[in-house]
Order: structure tokens, then sequence, then C-alpha cells
């Protein structure tokens, strides 16, 4: 198969982390193509397809022979061979991964709509770009609130007030925000909610989300995987360190792998045909105590640190759901 990766630069991957090498490194090892392009090469011009101009890469000997957690610093090549500057249309290859990173704004909303006219045209894209546009990572918890804790999004700074007067120690985060970014923890005494409010709110001209803190964030900010609707039987807990209340480990936290809890397992197995359902091949739960917090779609992580840590493939698993959906 011919295999499409869109995502981040190449460059800056960090082959000991990055979900999105372990994906390419499995898929290499099976004898598929990698291809890579960022969504800003995303074109479309009256009359064609849309397409990209392509890198056409190949993983060096010591990337496709690493182990998960292995930090490969010279991990892909381009043979000259294989270089051309002849835009790629996108139905010409056998599946398109959309990889990267939020935030989610305009420019990216813009690409889901690109990728979406290459669907029309033929082309298969992981995830559904028009799944990606209706899952917005924070907003999709909203329907499920059987699964979430005491939420709430609002422009309105008094409404976030009152929020905090009845829960007393509250979580507020923008919706666009990743890796902990723009998050804040407001205690009983209120200190300094205003000024986050302002910070976050801009009088009343951005959205927030404000969560009741859930104090088994002590235990982890679980990453539980879903790979065609099924969860991977272990979740990655993102434990914060130190004075930090945030487990995300772009801010330090650190990861432990564990089994799903019988709580966990009941959750992934109620959302997970769902999201599956809407062409959600690859779905990362964010879940504290017994609630979801995030239902990640864009990029989600953990593959390495998984794999690395229990012995189950996760690349392994996600490459045969990715064949078995286009075909190959």
């Amino acid at each position: 198969m011919k295999l499409l990766f869109v995502a981040d630069p190449l460059e800056k991957f960090k082959s000991a982390k990055d979900t999105t090498f372990a994906m390419m490194r499995e898929a290499s090892r099976r004898g598929h193509r990698l291809l890579a392009c960022q969504a800003r090469d995303l074109r479309w011009q009256h009359g064609g397809e849309v397409c990209a101009p392509v890198r056409r890469i190949e993983l060096t000997e010591a990337a496709r022979e690493s182990s998960a957690g292995e930090t490969v610093a010279d991990w892909f090549v381009e043979p000259v061979a294989e270089r051309d500057a002849t835009p790629l249309a996108l139905r010409d290859v056998d599946a398109v991964l959309m990889r990267s990173d939020p935030p989610f704004d305009i420019e990216y909303f813009y690409a889901t709509h690109l990728l979406g006219h290459a669907e029309r045209s033929g082309a298969r894209v992981f995830n559904s770009p028009q799944a990606l546009r209706d899952h917005p990572e924070k907003l999709a918890i909203l329907e499920f609130p059987q699964w979430t804790g005491e939420t709430l999004v609002t422009r309105d700074a008094a409404e976030i007030r009152r929020f905090h007067a009845e829960h007393r120690d509250i979580i507020v985060k923008p919706l666009d925000g990743m890796g902990g970014a723009g998050i804040f923890r407001v205690g009983p005494d209120g200190l300094n909610l205003g000024s986050i409010i302002e910070s976050l709110n801009r009088d009343g001209a951005q959205s927030v989300m404000v969560q009741r803190y859930l104090k088994e964030i002590s235990a982890g900010d679980k990453r539980i995987l879903l790979i065609d609707g099924k969860p991977i039987p272990h979740a990655l807990a993102r434990i914060p360190q130190g004075s930090e209340i945030r487990g995300n480990m772009a801010v330090g936290g650190k990861g432990v792998a564990q089994p799903l809890s019988a709580r966990d397992r009941e959750i992934a197995e109620q959302i997970g045909p769902v999201l599956a359902e809407r062409g959600l091949l690859l779905v990362g739960l964010d879940v504290i105590g017994d609630f979801v917090t995030e239902i990640n779609v864009t990029s989600p992580t953990g593959f390495q640190e998984i794999s690395q840590q229990t012995g189950f493939d996760v690349a392994k698993v996600f490459i045969d759901a990715l064949e078995a959906a286009a075909g190959g």
C-alpha cells in the first residue's frame, strides 16, 4: 500500500515517543510505501483534484529495527530517485492519514474541507474529515454526559463565577488548547479567578470549558486508545509531578501504562463503537477517575509508551485496522 501521512514537519519528530513514527515503522516493516506532507501543502484548483507535493521517504535500518522508546536521530531518508516536485492527487494513494497536531484552528478546519473533497473524489482518509470537524476534542464529550463529570461551556464570566461558587474547586481551560496549555485550577478561595477569566474569556469573546476538579488526577489522567472502536487493553496514565496539577507529558507528567479498569472498559465499549461508525479509526479518550474529560481525534498519542512498558504492540493493531479499512 501507498500511505500518505499529513503530519507536522518530519524533522521535528521525537522518534522515541512519536506515535506517527511508530505507525510509519510498522507500515515500513510490512513493505508499505511511505509518503508525507504537511496540511499547509494541500491544494485544489478548478478542474483538478485535491493534491499536495509529497516527500517520498524510507526509514533507515536503525529506525526499522528500533523498539518502542528508542531514540533514532536520523530516522528517514529521501531517495534521490524518488524525488518529484509534481503534486500527487490524494485519491492516487491507498490511504491518507491525517496526523497534524492540534490546535483545531481555522486552518485545520480548512484542511478538513480539502480532505473531504478528496474523499468525494475517491481518496480514503483516516480519521474521516467530517468526523474530525464534528468532534472537537474538548466539546465531543457533550454527547456523552453519562460518562462525564460536571462541566460548563460558556462565554459568560458570571456563569463561570457561579459554577465556581457551586463546586468550589474547578479547572478552567481554553477549547483549543493542547498538551495542557492554558489550564488553570481555582480552589475554594477563588484566588486569581478574575484574571484567569480575563485571560481565557477575553471579555466574552472566547468560550471556555470549566470542570469540577477531580482529585483522582493524582493517580493519573488516563489515555485510553480506541482502534476501530475497540479499546487497547492498557491505558497510559499521565501522572502529575511535584506541585503540577496537569498530567500531560508535554508539561512533565510521568506516563505509566496500566491495565484498563472495569470502569475504563465500560466507558470505552460504550463510546468506541459510536465513534468508529462515524469514521474515527483512532481515538484517545482522556479519563480521570470515573469520568471522560476529553475525546482526542486529531492525533492521539501513546503508542510507544504503552508498547514499551507492556509489550503490547499498539502500532501492529493499528496498521491491521488501517489495512482492513483501506482494503489493503
